[in-house]
């Protein structure tokens, strides 16, 4: 990524100061070695957080009237502004942040629709308390999820009724979704969703759009990928034979970065770089800008019998293919007539390609490949997370003692700096995985909190300490969650986490058998929450990338509809996070990254195999706020247990520091 931070002396708190700054660029993030002085300290009466930190609202009044003549212009009633890019990309780099540009809304999940006499943005549970911060009086919160609350595509086709037109750009929505959107819209009795080719948002944020990265692609070795480029092009062209295809449109940006061993630095955190791939039975084409490839990696690439074209020229090859095919198909008899896209591909490329005639949208075969880890990708996600747990446990012992027995002053950002430049440390680290959700305690309440440099709140020893922070390292990816508390915390607070503390515990011991969703064990974390009449608004986990992104599809653990439609296999990779936020007051989140695996059972019903779960994150949890009788004695073994492997992994990196070793060795004493 490309982190600009400012370090002015207006935003250096007075009480820590920054002594030196190093930047050291490297692939995926900038980061900073940070020293503290920590000679100043703060006053005998304690910072109390009274509030969540107020969040900016942008005045979008302007943006809103630009928008509307260009909408006049193009004779579009309404007009849709989705949170992807053209890659279906969760995160996105700044040149596409259209939706955030035109609502500043910044989260990373939600949908805007603008009419030309209304604004709506569209988001879920994590982002509700954000998005009332920062939307402004020009535009309704649709809260998704919620009773009575219309979802953003019904909103839409309410407003597109008597023959109203919809537009929207064709690269920012998936194909499938367009289908049933279209659909929707004429029933509702809208006229048509129109594809509209040049972005309207992208013409009112005019010349301070920020421009399209242009990274440099590296090579990952195969000591780090464990499998090389060429078996697993012969992997991709089996699924292609089996579907008797044309050949695999590659359009999502980790699904090349794994396919091809190549990873970039387009877009913040995630070590991708924008691109498209053809993939057919005798040919490999790799659309990428030339200028971020090096002479290695076109060299790479040779000799892997890909061929090169600029990024740009996808759709104009695309629709090249379609009537080079057709013609064919028009010529001769063939069983092969179809393309195949993945069903995150854009409505543009299907378009493209010649549309339902001539493609078939599937569940990508690259990302069901990738979500099942290899042998060496395993054991670089069991390494990695020793080193990240190592980092964790430094950066813990050494808040709390600026904070209980130094008295320091320090702010989410500044704690969060700190973790980076320890993580920096490690063997093999790259940058972060996505930004650090470092916050204290109403602020714990957002579920998806981020600190800002200069407007971030002091954190509270006497307030839930909430950090929810990743890296990635050339083996592999690490997202981790941990909940603190430097001084006595209430019973209301040691209640909720230990109530999630077994959630965490029963997801990561279940056993179930092979075929099992991760949409079927969701309300093994919940249960304990549901006994109390409590819940939290996101998911139970996310399947986590090696050296790709933290969140990684198909596979997930939760609710939603998609999680029950693929099972969990042997080799997946998975986050265990359940959480409980009351909002004004604290949040608790819980995350460790559990491995999918089999496990010996006594019986065998079915004849199928059983599987489990292997947990690589090393980290204790908060002892104080533990209430160990709540607990079986089943959870205090396996929680014993836990605590004597973050112990044995991790106490030899810190053998010279009598610091983080006494705190390591008081948080994982046996209960």
């Amino acid at each position: 990524m490309r982190l600009i931070l400012s370090f002015g002396l207006s935003s250096v708190t007075p009480r820590i100061a920054l002594l030196t700054v190093i930047s050291k660029p490297k692939l995926g993030t900038r980061y900073w070695n940070i020293q503290y002085s920590s000679t100043t300290t703060r006053p005998t009466t304690r910072f109390q957080s009274t509030s969540a930190i107020e969040m900016d609202k942008v005045n979008t009044t302007a943006r809103l009237a630009s928008l509307r003549e260009l909408m006049s212009e193009n004779k579009v009633d309404v007009y849709i502004v989705p949170s992807e890019d053209s890659h279906s990309s969760e995160y996105i780099a700044p040149c596409d942040a259209r939706r955030a540009f035109i609502s500043g809304f910044t989260g990373s999940a939600g949908c805007a629709v603008i009419t030309h006499t209304k604004a709506a943005l569209a988001t879920d549970g994590r982002y509700f308390n954000q998005a009332s911060k920062q939307l402004d009086e020009n535009w309704l919160l649709l809260k998704q999820g919620l009773q009575d609350v219309p979802t953003w595509q019904e909103w839409t086709a309410e407003q597109a009724a008597d023959g109203k037109v919809v537009g929207v750009d064709p690269t920012l929505l998936t194909s499938g979704m367009a289908k049933k959107f279209s659909e929707k819209i004429k029933k509702s009795g809208g006229k048509e969703l129109a594809a509209v080719e040049e972005n309207l948002v992208d013409k009112v944020w005019g010349k301070d759009r920020p421009p399209q990265p242009n990274e440099p692609v590296i090579v990952l070795s195969e000591k780090f990928a464990g499998k090389d480029v060429k078996t697993k092009l012969t992997d991709l062209r089996k699924d292609i034979e089996k579907k008797k295809s044309l050949g695999f449109v590659v359009s999502m940006l980790d699904e090349i970065a794994w396919l091809f061993n190549l990873r970039g630095n387009d877009i913040p955190y995630n070590p991708v770089f924008f691109s498209y791939a053809i993939v057919t039975a005798d040919e490999v084409t790799l659309y990428v800008d030339s200028s971020k490839l090096s002479t290695e990696s076109q060299s790479y690439l040779s000799g892997n019998d890909v061929t090169v074209k600029p990024y740009k020229d996808i759709f104009g090859d695309a629709s090249a293919l379609h009537k080079s095919a057709e013609a064919k198909k028009a010529g001769e008899s063939r069983e092969s007539t179809k393309f195949l896209i993945s069903n995150k591909a854009s409505w543009a490329l299907k378009r493209a390609l010649g549309g339902s005639d001539m493609v078939e949208e599937i569940r990508s075969p690259l990302g069901d490949s990738k979500a099942v880890k290899n042998e060496t990708e395993l054991e670089g996600m069991r390494a990695c997370h020793v080193r990240d747990g190592a980092a964790l446990i430094e950066f813990f012992a050494w808040l709390e003692n600026q904070l209980i027995v130094k008295k320091a002053t320090i702010d989410e950002v500044e704690a969060a700096d700190k973790l980076e430049a320890l993580r920096a440390k490690q063997k093999d680290f790259v940058g972060l995985s996505f930004p650090t959700i470092s916050s204290t305690g109403p602020n714990a309440a957002v579920i998806h909190y981020k600190p800002e440099r200069g407007n971030c709140s002091v954190i509270d020893p006497d307030a839930v300490y909430l950090c929810d922070s990743g890296a990635q390292f050339l083996d592999g990816t690490t997202d981790t969650t941990r909940t603190l508390h430097f001084g006595e915390p209430t019973k209301a607070e040691i209640e909720a986490y230990t109530l999630v503390l077994k959630g965490n515990i029963a997801l990561d011991r279940a056993i179930f058998p092979k075929g099992t969703t991760g949409f079927a064990l969701d309300s093994m974390a919940r249960q304990f929450l549901w006994q109390q009449g409590l819940d939290y608004r996101h998911g139970t986990g996310h399947g986590v990338g090696s050296y790709l992104n933290v969140h990684e599809g198909p596979i997930g653990i939760g609710t939603r509809v998609q999680y029950s439609e693929v099972s969990l296999s042997s080799g997946n990779v998975i986050s265990d996070e359940p959480g409980y936020y009351e909002d004004g007051s604290f949040g608790i989140r819980i995350e460790n990254i559990i491995m999918v695996k089999e496990v010996q059972t006594k019986h065998r019903f079915g004849d199928k195999p059983y599987l489990g779960f292997e947990h690589v994150t090393m980290v204790p949890y908060c002892r104080k706020l533990i209430d160990s009788s709540l607990l079986t004695d089943a959870e205090k073994v396996w929680l014993g247990d836990y605590n004597a492997d973050i112990w044995n992994k991790t106490k030899g990196y810190f053998e010279n520091d009598s610091l983080t070793m006494a705190w390591l060795k008081r948080e994982t004493e046996p209960f």
